[in-house]
């Protein structure tokens, strides 16, 4: 259950905040899932609850916000849904502002009776099979066998979201661990994450007509000064392109070099992104002073900034912990809530330039 952080919290304002990922227990056709939207967003508007939902082969990831007592309430209704199964918190936190003010709920899927007809429910033990598997083909630099494994789970249905949240990012924390286990080198762990990249790049990004999407939006991909792993980063330029953005992207040393890049290109929103194997929990106050430092760059040009990495995706840090806007906890469906936090951004800007 969540709990308020502080006794003040309700009074301050502050709102809870909890995101999960459940696999459906039958493919929703594109008419189930707006039946299901339409009957929870008049439920979330009377609780005073908002948020989003993702739906990905087979994979629901969904980020609701609000009252503590309300979400509770329907935080017990939602576990009881039998459309879903495997159930897994993801994050939940006392938040002091909503991401999703204007969204009792927003919806970004992919459902195709075509290729959902041909979809094989994975269920969690074939999954962690599948993750063994990559892992040993990425440590082996088999790029072949990667590359025709991948393509054999799109052909079954898998989209590319679900690869990425489901195995890619597994993998790479997997390889992660079998380092620090002492299972490979330093050397295997790089090539691995190379394989990763590879896989990652050859795994398109489906345009959905209903996402947030402006060709205007431009976002600077970048890793924090001196990560040396670029797999999320990498990925991320895929799907942003893939959603229509202008995107550019940065290795930097040094925070100064963020920094200048950042002042010279005037981007609407910057993407940090630390290493997915390696949960680099020592860099929190070097990334807090790298965002501090890149803020004061752009103070005439606001700019969203979203960190990510596997500090984040295991809620070792937050958002609030290194000075951001947002902290993704996957690279799946990035493109979507960034673009929401560059609209809330603009029109919070516009409102504060009216005389």
């Amino acid at each position: 259950m969540l709990q308020n952080s502080s006794n003040n919290a309700a009074s301050d304002g502050w709102i809870a905040c909890l995101t999960y990922k459940s696999l459906a227990t039958a493919a929703p056709s594109a008419s189930d899932l707006q039946v299901l939207v339409r009957r929870a967003r008049a439920r979330n508007r009377q609780l005073g609850v908002t948020g989003m939902l993702i739906y990905e082969g087979g994979t629901f990831l969904q980020t609701l916000e609000g009252p503590t007592d309300k979400l509770n309430g329907l935080w017990s209704s939602i576990k009881k849904d039998t459309r879903h199964d495997h159930i897994e918190v993801l994050s939940e936190h006392i938040v002091p502002t909503r991401l999703f003010s204007d969204w009792d709920l927003m919806l970004h899927s992919r459902t195709d009776d075509a290729p959902a007809a041909k979809a094989k429910r994975q269920s969690p033990r074939a999954i962690k099979s599948h993750i063994e598997n990559l892992t040993g083909l990425a440590l082996n630099a088999d790029d072949i066998r990667i590359n025709t494994f991948i393509a054999s789970l799109q052909d079954e249905g898998w989209t590319s979201d679900a690869i990425v949240l489901l195995l890619i990012e597994p993998t790479a924390r997997a390889l992660g661990d079998a380092w620090l286990a002492d299972e490979c080198s330093e050397f295997d762990l790089t090539i691995g994450l190379s394989m990763l990249q590879l896989a990652g790049h050859a795994v398109r990004h489906y345009k959905d007509a209903n996402a947030i999407r402006n060709t205007q939006y431009k976002i600077l991909l970048a890793t924090a000064p001196g990560e040396q792993h670029i797999l999320g980063t990498t990925m991320l330029a895929d799907q942003f392109t893939d959603a229509g953005w202008r995107v550019d992207m940065a290795f930097p040393d040094t925070k100064e070099a963020l920094a200048n890049q950042l002042s010279a290109q005037h981007p609407d929103a910057l993407d940090i992104g630390l290493s997915d194997a390696m949960p680099r929990t020592h860099v929190v106050p070097r990334l807090r002073a790298t965002i501090d430092y890149t803020r004061l760059a752009v103070s005439d040009h606001p700019t969203v900034i979203s960190v990510g990495g596997r500090l984040f995706a295991e809620a070792a840090a937050t958002a609030g912990s290194v000075g951001a806007d947002h902290a993704r906890l996957t690279a799946a469906g990035a493109s979507i809530r960034m673009a929401e936090l560059v609209r809330q951004s603009r029109a919070r800007r516009a409102m504060s330039e009216q005389p």
